[in-house]
Order: C-alpha cells, then sequence, then structure tokens
C-alpha cells in the first residue's frame, strides 16, 4: 500500500455564477507551488459548483404553497424554505423539528433535499445541489486535464448525516476519473474466508478524508487527494441502491 497525502487548496475568491471554478483551482494550486499529477483526485464541496453553475435562489422571491406553509408551520421552518426543498425532492421520508429527510430529484436521502442557508453569499439566500453532479464533475475534469495535460480524477463531495449515528461526514454526490466502488466479493481473506458482501464505496471515503483538511468554516473548498491509486470510471448514479433491495424503504 502506498502513502496517501491530502492537501487543502485555499486562496480561492467568492464564487459567483458563470465563475470558471477548473481555471480558480488551477490559479490557486499555482500559488501554493502545485500543479496536479497523474491519478490525483480533486475533491470539491457541493457548494462553489452550485454557485458557479447558478443553483442559488433568493428566497425573497419565493412564493410558498399551501402545501408548503402547512409543512413549514408543522415544524417550525420557513415556509419559503420547505418550498425550495419540496421543488428539489420528489418524495418526503421524514419530518422532524425544523429538518425534512427527502429523497431528491438524484436519488439521494438526505436533509433538506440538500437545499442550505449557510455559506450562501447572501443571508436570504439558499443553494441547491448541483442538477447533474457527474455531468458537473466531468467537466470540471475535462477542463483540469485541459490545462494540466495529465489525467485526474473528481469529487464532488457534501455533508450528509446517518441513520444509527450522531455527526454527519462528507459523501460524494458526484464524481468522475475515479473507481466508486471497491468489490472484494469473492475474494478471500488471509484466513481463506470467501468475502460474500463486501464492497467499499471508496469514492465517499475520498469525500469523507478530504474534509479533514476542509474544515466547515475555514473556506477551503477543494482539497488535492494524492497517491490514492483509484483512477477509474465510476459515477456516483451507479452506487444509489435499487429500491427493491433497499431493507429501509
Amino acid at each position: 500500500m502506498s502513502a496517501v497525502s491530502i492537501y487543502p487548496i485555499s486562496g480561492l475568491p467568492e464564487i459567483v455564477n458563470g465563475a470558471p471554478l477548473a481555471d480558480l483551482i488551477a490559479d490557486a494550486l499555482a500559488r501554493l507551488g502545485m500543479s496536479l499529477e497523474a491519478a490525483d483526485v480533486v475533491v470539491i464541496t457541493q457548494k462553489v459548483v452550485s454557485k458557479a453553475e447558478g443553483r442559488v435562489v433568493s428566497l425573497d422571491g419565493v412564493h410558498p404553497s399551501a402545501r408548503a406553509t402547512e409543512i413549514g408551520q408543522r415544524i417550525g421552518f420557513d415556509p419559503r424554505h420547505v418550498e425550495v426543498i419540496l421543488s428539489e425532492s420528489v418524495r418526503i421520508v421524514r419530518e422532524a423539528s425544523r429538518v425534512l429527510i427527502t429523497e431528491t430529484r438524484h436519488g439521494f436521502i438526505c436533509a433538506n433535499s440538500g437545499v442550505d442557508r449557510s455559506n450562501t453569499g447572501g443571508k436570504e439566500m439558499v443553494v441547491l445541489l448541483p442538477e447533474h453532479p457527474d455531468e458537473s464533475a466531468s467537466r470540471l475534469r475535462a477542463r483540469l486535464q485541459a490545462m494540466s495535460g495529465v489525467a485526474v480524477g473528481v469529487v464532488i463531495s457534501d455533508s450528509f448525516g446517518r441513520p444509527w449515528r450522531e455527526g454527519q461526514v462528507n459523501v460524494a454526490i458526484g464524481a468522475a476519473g475515479v473507481v466508486a466502488m471497491r468489490d472484494y466479493r469473492g475474494r478471500e481473506d488471509p484466513d481463506g474466508y470467501e468475502l460474500q458482501g463486501t464492497e467499499l464505496a471508496v469514492v465517499d471515503e475520498l469525500a469523507s478524508a478530504a474534509e479533514l483538511v476542509m474544515g466547515k468554516l475555514d473556506r477551503v473548498p477543494v482539497a488535492l487527494v494524492r497517491g490514492a491509486s483509484l483512477a477509474g470510471d465510476g459515477r456516483v448514479q451507479t452506487m444509489l441502491r435499487d429500491p427493491a433491495t433497499d431493507l429501509f424503504r
């Protein structure tokens, strides 16, 4: 096993709609005296990807429906925010005080459809998830490769809660140029036992590890992972569990 190194990439400006995000990342790397190497993985927080893609909504212009108003009153949540959450979801999984667990149009199960009011650039603004995160990752990868001349991977990360455990972890919501899952089924452990159900979500592990150098309040939206040896063609959409095999649905 080779060593894995994770580097915070700081110094990016406030990201706005239309910002050339890949170019800004390359500029930040250059200022840090770094350059991309083959098989590097660039982990980028969802927030800056969404901002660059214009996935930002002003609550001042949102008119909540009767349903959003009813839900907002019931859970103690801004009905305008609820309206945006509903517009990004296909179903509500669970309600609780000031939170809705929903299934998004992407197929993610998460809090508030990923609609976030923190670090948005304005008090009455909310940021939505990218419409097609795997495609967003692919476009960013293509631009980074064009500028660097080397094949790299890109992971778009976001913070998700987890059933049965307190705390959040970063997971991948979009990926390009990396392996998504590492399948050990059918292989034998050192004792000769054949593994039956071991599939590791390595792209989620990349996202979670990268968060260690990002931090929620440190304004570091990008990390560079080197040495992971995970080049491939995985997509996060292929990781979503089939409802027919989902024991908790």
